[in-house]
């Protein structure tokens, strides 16, 4: 969307927040204490629950923490003035009129609420392939307490398929097999977490796994699931003809964005709503927020952009000049098996200068890359406490000079002397 929209604050506006996720419940904390936040704000989820932390449903389903260690919690300061409408749906939304219906889950009842501005924050759910059996019982992705719920309910013993060698299906599979069960990852790729990490790291992180007792195909995808006779998957088959027994299957091979609700309201619509700079839809009054959006053709699936489209949101609706969202590129931390990753920037590096550090026995591997005397990617396995530096020198963009040959190992050292060199 090339024009930026801002639909000033009203006196007494009403905010409705369509979803009680991660992203809603970030755009609620980032609203307090702000002189110019709403006096009344809705928020209306589809789940029962409260609001989640997403991110440690692995840690949880692998029985690490406990329930009550996901729950993300607002102090009584910060919920004052909110109203809180859980277990409902929206089923319809008139832009032109400003009001919206939900249905109970549980009644099936429906009720108006009017708003004087909307932010659809819905989020997103799993890309399931488009495979015969896929909608059979004990086949489904690991997004929400739901999922989890079933997953955990798999007895010890029980073969799991895990589809998708990424960041979420990892975590998944570690997550099952400390439960248990014998855990099958299947990967179209052939390497694992082909996005973020090179041959290399990517090669130790399956030892490392395979080690620990998940079986690893890559280079394989499933073209069917097959059903016992009470509709349960029993089996699973790959493109190569291989027959595998699963009792569950998990799809943790993409998303897609939740935007049905813009499309219901007569939004532009792509992958994702789409949005401008201010996180404003085709209609000023409408907001998207997080995995359900799309700016300048990219939507989101990590939780620093959707943190930075939050502080944006925050100063639009509070009336301030708000900080104008853009794309950029996310650094990917991962922590499974003991097992410490940490990547930004491209993966193939043919036109990069590279920087390269590999000890196999302690278990430490970095790759930097470089084009004009400046770092543009990097991937650390094993010691990752220099992540965050080399991320802020990426995203600087400053030339490294005598500094280059430092960063392979005293991060923190090269950014204090490009400091007091500016």
């Amino acid at each position: 969307m090339a024009k930026t929209t801002q639909s000033p604050p009203l006196a007494g506006e009403h905010l409705v927040i369509i979803g009680n996720g991660m992203a809603g419940h970030r755009l609620l904390q980032a609203l307090h204490g702000r002189p110019d936040r709403p006096d009344r704000i809705t928020v209306i989820g589809e789940e029962t629950a409260a609001a989640y932390n997403r991110i440690l449903l692995s840690p949880w389903l692998a029985g690490e923490i406990t329930r009550d260690a996901l729950d993300l919690k607002l102090s009584d300061t910060q919920a004052s003035g909110i109203e809180w409408r859980l277990g409902e749906r929206v089923v319809d939304i008139d832009r032109h009129a400003r009001w919206l219906r939900t249905e109970c889950q549980r009644t099936g009842k429906g009720s108006r609420v009017d708003y004087d501005r909307l932010v659809i924050a819905t989020g997103s759910r799993p890309t399931l392939p488009d495979i015969p059996g896929i909608r059979l019982g004990n086949v489904g992705g690991f997004r929400n307490l739901e999922d989890a719920d079933w997953l955990s309910a798999q007895p010890p013993g029980s073969r799991a398929i895990v589809v998708g060698g990424g960041l979420l299906g990892l975590e998944a599979a570690e997550g099952l097999r400390k439960r248990g069960l014998q855990v099958t990852v299947v990967q179209r790729s052939e390497r694992l977490m082909n996005r973020q990490l090179d041959a290399t790291a990517a090669a130790w992180l399956r030892e490392s796994l395979e080690g620990r007792g998940l079986t690893i195909e890559t280079g394989a995808s499933l073209v069917d699931c097959q059903g016992d006779e009470n509709g349960k998957v029993r089996a699973v088959t790959l493109a190569d003809g291989r027959r595998l027994p699963a009792d569950c299957v998990v799809v943790a091979a993409g998303i897609t964005p939740n935007a049905e609700l813009g499309r219901m309201a007569g939004l532009d619509v792509g992958a994702g709503i789409h949005v401008d700079a201010c996180l404003t839809t085709t209609e000023p009054s409408i907001h998207a927020l997080g995995e359900c959006c799309e700016f300048d053709g990219c939507t989101v699936g990590l939780v620093e952009p959707i943190w930075r489209q939050v502080e944006t949101l925050a100063e639009v609706i509070c009336g301030d000049a708000p900080r104008p969202y853009v794309n950029s590129d996310c650094a990917t931390r991962l922590k499974v098996a003991g097992i410490s990753l940490y990547a930004f920037g491209p993966v193939d590096a043919p036109d990069f200068e590279t920087l390269t550090y590999a000890d196999r026995d302690a278990g430490d591997y970095r790759r930097l890359l470089l084009r004009d005397d400046r770092l543009n990617g990097a991937v650390l396995y094993g010691d990752t406490a220099d992540g965050p530096r080399l991320y802020q020198l990426a995203q600087a963009g400053v030339p490294l000079g005598d500094c280059r040959d430092t960063l392979l190992f005293g991060a923190s050292e090269a950014t204090q002397h490009l400091e007091e060199a500016a």
